[in-house]
This record gives structure tokens, C-alpha cells and sequence, in this order.
């Protein structure tokens, strides 16, 4: 057996020695230790040795002899062929650099950051609930019951059927009832809500998913005089200084009174054009005073408490702001679009 295993490791020795690439040397490797490779039938004959510890000693001493050279000449090929490699694919590093296509930031972000650092200057927190909201607190806590007609406006995507527990939410009021509830002291708040909010619409002016803010303002002694000079404030920082507001009566569940709110044609200045239908006016958000059974819903007392609330649709400021035609387009993910918002003042240059 011992002049066997001699022999054995000479042969070993040679074969890998020989080999040239590193296929032939795994196929040397399943030749002496694959499932019917030599050494693994000498192993497998253990059970049959007289002396099967002198047997076994002679067997590992095949395979310690086999996957020595076999490391060392698989060490050996790889970093020929590693140096092959570097060799033929050297790179030139004194080649001019191909420009890398560098983004901006999205037109929804702009708006978004921009509203959201307004309402912090003015004492706001930010609240960014769940998409996936329950029932309760997307219609019944807004005063909003099951069978209400006001819902149909607001048709959503439920996750089984109508009235089931959860739905895609279709705005952010969500959020305010949940600060509402989280709030145990019941004391003041102030709050705007963004988010994405779903809705079953899709055309050129419309979205199933859109983008909101929605504030809240909760406090003693509070008017609708609070509510229009903070959205006369909100209307001209983002639409200029020299936007005019106007208040028109509207209904809304859950506030009372309610009211629509227009900013003078950021187009025309006011003049009348098509994009205003000639009138100067484009609304541009709903608001009105938090109504009484909303706030008791959500465990506010509404003879110490009043507040107001509005909404506004963060992709129709997008569209004013950067003359966008088709809300489509602004989900739509295309580079071509997306680099005309490119600014001078960001390092995010297109190449």
C-alpha cells in the first residue's frame, strides 16, 4: 500500500504539474476526488483493510498530497490569468473621462421643501402619516359617515371592497386626525400634512396618485381672519407678492364654513387668458373652520377650541409654478422632461 501511495503522489505530481489552465485542473480534482474519483475509492475501502489505521494513514496522506499541489498550482494559474487579463485590458488613465448624466431635483420635491420651510417659519410641525390608512380615519372622524354622497368625490382604492377596514388613503386629513388623537393634553396644534394621497381619476388634469399638504391650526379664539392671512401669506410667497386671494363660499364635510380659495392667474396677472377661462382666477386650494363634530371626535372640546384647516393639491402648484400642461407627465420618469427644471443655483447639471 505504502509503494501504491508513492506511486500514486508521483502521478499526482506530474498531471498537475502539466496542467495549463484552471479547467484542467478541476477536472483533475473530480478525477481523484469526485464521487468515483481515485482517491475517493481508495477511501471507501477502508472498511475492507486488515489494518485500517495504517490503511486510513496511507489514504490521507494521497489527499493531503493532492489538494497541496492542487492550492498551489491553482494559486499559480489564477495569477497568470489575472496578468493576462490586466495585461489586454489595460486602461489608458490619460484618456479624457466619459461625463457622467446627473439628475435634479424633481419639480414635486421643489414645491414640497419649499411649503414645508414656509410653514416651519410660522411655528408648523411636519406630519408625514401611512398611505394605507383605515376607514375611520379617512372619512367617519372627518364627518364623513358610511353611505355620505360627499365620498364619491373622493373615491379611493379600497383593499378588499367599500367599508372594509383598510383603503388607500385620498388625503392627507388623515394625518391631522391622527395628530389630533396623539395629542392627550388636547392642547394647541399646528401642523401641515404632505403626502401622496389615491383617487380614481387619470386624465390630462387629474391623477390616481397626486400629491397634498394639508395644515391644521387648533388654538382658543381662533378666526377665519387667522385662516385667510395665513393663506394670503402662503399664496404670494409661492405664487409672487403681487398674487391677489380671494375666498368663495364652498362646501366641505368637515369644515364649517367652508370656502374655496383663488390666486389671481399667475399666466395673465389677472387680466384673463385661456388658461384662467378668461375670469383671472385659478383656485388653488379648499379651506374653511375645523367643524365642531370633528373636533369632539377626536376628543376636543369645541366651546374651548376652534380651528381652521385647508388643502391643496401640491402637483397644481407644480404645474403653475413651471408651466406643466399635463399632471401625466410629471410621474411619468422621463430625463427629457425632468431636465428642463434644472437650476443654475444646484451643482446637478446635465452633461
Amino acid at each position: 500500500m505504502k509503494e501504491k501511495v508513492e506511486l500514486l503522489c508521483k502521478e499526482i505530481e506530474e498531471k498537475i504539474s502539466n496542467a495549463k489552465e484552471i479547467k484542467e485542473l478541476t477536472d483533475l480534482k473530480v478525477e481523484y476526488l469526485g464521487k468515483k474519483g481515485i482517491i475517493t475509492e481508495l477511501q471507501s475501502g477502508i472498511k475492507d483493510a486488515e489494518d485500517k489505521k495504517e490503511y486510513g494513514m496511507q489514504v490521507n496522506t494521497v489527499r493531503t498530497c493532492f489538494n497541496d499541489l492542487y492550492e498551489s498550482k491553482l494559486t499559480e494559474l489564477e495569477t497568470l490569468e489575472l496578468n493576462k487579463k490586466l495585461e489586454s485590458e489595460r486602461i489608458d488613465v490619460t484618456l479624457p473621462s466619459k461625463r457622467i448624466r446627473q439628475g435634479s431635483k424633481h419639480p414635486m420635491t421643489r414645491i414640497r421643501e419649499e411649503l414645508e420651510d414656509l410653514f416651519v417659519s410660522m411655528g408648523y410641525d411636519v406630519y408625514d402619516g401611512p398611505e394605507i390608512e383605515t376607514d375611520e380615519n379617512c372619512f367617519q372622524k372627518l364627518n364623513l359617515p358610511l353611505g355620505h354622497p360627499a365620498r364619491d368625490a373622493q373615491d379611493t382604492f379600497y383593499l378588499e371592497n367599500e367599508y372594509e377596514a383598510y383603503l388607500l388613503r385620498s388625503q392627507t386629513s388623515t394625518g391631522q386626525v391622527r395628530v389630533m388623537e396623539a395629542n392627550k393634553e388636547k392642547g394647541p396644534i399646528r401642523v401641515v400634512c404632505p403626502g401622496k394621497v389615491y383617487r380614481r381619476d387619470d386624465d390630462a388634469t387629474h391623477s390616481h396618485q397626486f400629491m397634498q399638504m394639508e395644515g391644521l391650526v387648533i388654538d382658543e379664539n381662533v378666526s377665519m381672519s387667522d385662516l385667510k392671512g395665513t393663506l394670503e401669506t402662503f399664496c404670494k410667497k409661492l405664487l409672487g407678492e403681487k398674487t391677489d386671494v380671494r375666498f368663495r363660499p364652498s362646501f366641505f364635510p368637515f369644515t364649517e364654513p367652508s370656502v374655496e380659495v383663488d390666486a389671481t392667474c399667475f399666466n395673465c396677472g389677472g387680466k384673463g387668458c385661456p388658461l384662467c377661462k378668461q375670469t383671472g382666477w385659478i383656485e388653488v386650494l379648499g379651506a374653511g373652520m375645523v367643524h365642531p363634530n370633528v373636533l369632539r371626535m377626536s376628543g376636543y372640546d369645541p366651546e374651548k377650541y376652534q380651528g381652521f384647516a385647508f388643502g391643496t393639491g401640491l402637483d397644481r402648484f407644480a404645474m403653475f409654478r413651471f408651466g406643466i400642461t399635463d399632471i401625466r407627465t410629471i410621474y411619468g420618469n422621463d430625463s427629457r422632461f425632468l431636465n428642463q427644471f434644472t437650476r443654475g443655483d444646484e451643482t446637478n447639471e446635465t452633461k
